[in-house]
């Protein structure tokens, strides 16, 4: 009879032995991962133990705010523990450190600014600590681009605002009175490099875009486009054209000058990037060289054709080509071609004779 007490006893201490030496490091493992291989034997079912008492704090989500948390630069694992506990991004600070040694991620938080979701559990946060994904992207706006070049650099940019939807806000004029009359917001998409919040969608991004226009529509500016009786939407129009006719910014105005002189005198425009935006297409948006039939194409875009102004901005200009319209050079230029040495400098005429003695030879 008194052998049973002591086979109750032994069954009893092999049980224990079976939950903390088996049953518990296995449900840790297939909940939390392998334990890290930095633990000891004797630390792996230590660590085992204290998740599995933890349970389920470490996979229930916090109700703490989505406010910014910034870890600094060798900030030790409990440091960041604790601040994370007085900020009520999480619960326990204790069980957040045994996760991190258990699993070994102690060693691999990143610093930076994280903003953490709400709702988020302490494994959500640990794991969201290993990459860090900044908050803010930089986002470039190159001089020359027209909306679907802008729309094609979306997928790549780290912005949640997608092609399709950017091209149909680009294409809605916002409200300045500049845009009154226009039909897209081509042409006010200001040329930057801008600093954005990742999840910026394509309505705020057309917002900042245009907004960032308005800011560099200075008084002075909108009184150079007036001096060459130009309204704000007739200075960006040809600016566009400058912007896409110009390779050497120092030949802005000088490209400028030649436009203007023509619109005084009456005569076509003859520029080929209004003719390219006209017949360029996905894949090719600037088609070049132009062909006999690109040049005869019946658009208003076409300035071979039609007199005066295209009907709308060919391209987003840039600062520098805003400024060559309505600060142009003074010069009797009616012409201007390439230069033949590849240098993307021009040579301009003040006669049809000068601008065909200009020509390459072949």
């Amino acid at each position: 009879m008194r052998r049973f007490p002591l086979v109750l006893l032994s069954l009893a201490f092999l049980f224990v032995l079976f939950i903390i030496f088996i049953f518990i490091p296995i449900r840790v493992e297939r909940t939390y991962g392998h334990a890290s291989s930095r633990l000891r034997l004797g630390q792996r079912y230590q660590y085992a133990m204290r998740l599995f008492w933890y349970d389920g704090l470490l996979t229930t989500p916090s109700a703490g705010s989505g406010q910014i948390f910034i870890v600094s630069d060798g900030e030790p694992a409990y440091a960041i523990a604790q601040r994370l506990e007085q900020m009520d991004i999480i619960q326990d600070a204790s069980a957040f450190l045994d996760y991190l040694t258990y699993t070994g991620l102690d060693t691999s938080l990143q610093a930076g600014d994280y903003q953490f979701e709400p709702f988020m559990s302490i494994v959500d946060i640990a794991q969201t600590m290993q990459d860090l994904t900044p908050l803010d992207v930089t986002f470039v706006v190159l001089p020359g681009w027209r909306i679907e070049e802008i729309a094609a650099s979306l997928p790549t940019s780290g912005l949640s605002a997608e092609p399709e939807a950017f091209l149909q806000s680009a294409r809605a004029p916002l409200d300045y009175p500049y845009l009154d009359t226009a039909t897209t917001n081509e042409g006010f998409l200001l040329p930057d490099s801008y600093i954005l919040p990742r999840v910026t969608d394509a309505d705020g991004l057309v917002e900042a875009l245009v907004r960032n226009f308005a800011l560099h529509l200075t008084a002075d500016l909108a009184t150079g486009f007036s001096n060459q009786n130009l309204t704000v939407y007739q200075g960006v129009t040809l600016a566009s054209m400058v912007e896409r006719e110009s390779i050497i910014v120092d030949e802005m105005p000088l490209i400028a000058s030649v436009f203007l002189n023509r619109l005084v005198a009456g005569w076509k425009l003859d520029s080929d990037p209004t003719v390219q935006y006209a017949v360029g297409f996905e894949g090719n948006w600037w088609p070049n060289p132009l062909s006999a039939i690109d040049l005869e194409v019946d658009s208003r875009y076409n300035t071979y054709l039609y007199a005066g102004l295209p009907p709308a901005p060919i391209a987003n200009s840039s600062q520098n080509a805003l400024n060559a319209v309505a600060n142009p050079a003074i010069t009797n230029y009616y012409f201007f071609r390439a230069r033949c040495d590849g240098s993307g400098l021009h040579n301009f005429a003040e006669t049809i004779e000068e601008h065909i003695n200009n020509e390459c030879e072949l």
